[in-house]
């Protein structure tokens, strides 16, 4: 006789019995990654639409809280820090370049002064040296921010996305390129364990680690250890039947190719006049035509691809919620620089403080929404 079931009472954790004892499992809820990178996606177009500090300030923060919370403990959960000190290393090295070839930025607060360089005559509008004003720096640090904040939230994306579930997701047309991305994304944190490892061994037996000699030391075994394992890994994928293609008809391969190489500079030309003033008639009706048209590109090339998804991802309601915050975010503060560019575009001439515009702020807000419809992830 089968056994019949207990009902459980509330807040009683559930039974942890193996399956096919009468108790069935389940996956625990998450987001597609694909609503993670257009949210991120999102941000990092509203960060290109601001040089107001403060309003990046407002965005790094909503990207970093929700990182914070809702990452998981995988290895390439932890590439936000990287992403994180390779913008403040791009916004240093604007600074820099502030600094040493100038800025055509006018300023009357002169900080120092550089011995300056002469250039020949071919080399009119570049100098080196010479005067760095306040009013350039100040310039060179909104672009700079401007640039650091799309780099933050492009990591916010590589964060909280598991790559290989991305994979899953993908068109059969990009499964090849997505497979050769998330192996390169795989191996990376591999090859800094292995650096660490191997340096930590060094020092151990008092061999230095340090400089040309203990770089060679260490990359070569590196190395080594990198080529085995994509060796041991393309025998696997071979074994698995990686690589193997459907026989498409030379019709359908040529109008798969015209439809995605004309969509793709359907969509170049429409971002192009998207982004001038001139074509703003012709932007968004090309954009959308050369979407359409590489989505049916991609649609026939994946023809091609011989395989089956094993438990995908759904498309639910947190990741209408996650990708509508972030369209949202986009779309606002795309509305304010054009109903208002100057509270988003702060002046430098003359220098004045940034002042944070109140609906712009309270929009960026809506970035912070994924941290309350989205279940955290369990330690």
């Amino acid at each position: 006789m089968a056994a019949r079931a207990v009902p459980r009472a509330p807040g009683e954790p559930r039974s942890t019995a193996p399956a096919g004892e009468g108790v069935p499992t389940r996956r625990r809820a998450t987001v597609h990654p694909g609503a993670w990178w257009l949210w991120a996606i999102s941000l990092g177009t509203a960060a290109t639409r601001t040089t107001n500090p403060l309003l990046l300030a407002l965005l790094v923060a909503a990207s970093a809280y929700v990182v914070a919370t809702h990452r998981s403990a995988a290895p390439w959960a932890r590439s936000y820090t990287a992403f994180a000190r390779l913008a403040l290393a791009v916004l240093l090295v604007r600074l820099v370049f502030a600094t040493v070839l100038g800025s055509p930025i006018p300023g009357t607060h002169t900080l120092l002064t550089l011995p300056e360089i002469p250039l020949p005559h071919w080399a009119q509008g570049i100098r080196l040296g010479g005067e760095v004003t306040a009013e350039a720096l100040v310039f060179a640090a909104y672009d700079g921010l401007k640039l650091a904040t799309l780099l933050i939230c492009v990591g916010a994306a590589n964060a909280l996305a598991s790559p290989s579930r991305l994979l899953k997701s993908l068109p059969g047309a990009l499964y090849e390129t997505g497979v050769a991305v998330v192996v390169a994304l795989t191996f990376a944190p591999h090859l800094i364990a292995d650096v660490q490892r191997l340096r930590a061994a060094r020092r151990l037996r008092g061999r230095p680690d340090r400089g040309i000699r203990g770089l060679l030391q260490v990359g070569l075994p590196v190395l080594e250890g990198a080529l085995e394992r994509s060796v041991a890994l393309a025998a696997a994928m071979e074994s698995r039947g990686y690589g193997r293609t459907a026989e498409v008809p030379a019709r359908v391969r040529r109008t798969t190719a015209a439809l995605t190489l004309g969509g793709l500079l359907g969509i170049c030309a429409g971002t192009y006049g998207l982004l001038t003033a001139e074509g703003g008639g012709y932007g968004a009706p090309l954009l959308l035509a050369g979407t359409a048209a590489a989505l049916a590109g991609l649609r026939l090339g994946g023809r091609r691809s011989l395989r089956t998804r094993y438990r995908p991802d759904p498309w639910d309601t947190r990741a209408w919620l996650v990708t509508g915050s972030g369209v949202a975010v986009a779309a606002l503060l795309t509305l304010a620089s054009a109903r208002a560019p100057e509270a988003l575009h702060p002046g430098v001439v003359p220098l004045t403080a940034p002042t944070l515009p109140l609906w712009p702020a309270a929009s960026v807000l809506l970035a912070l929404l994924p941290a309350l419809v989205v279940p955290r992830e369990r330690s």
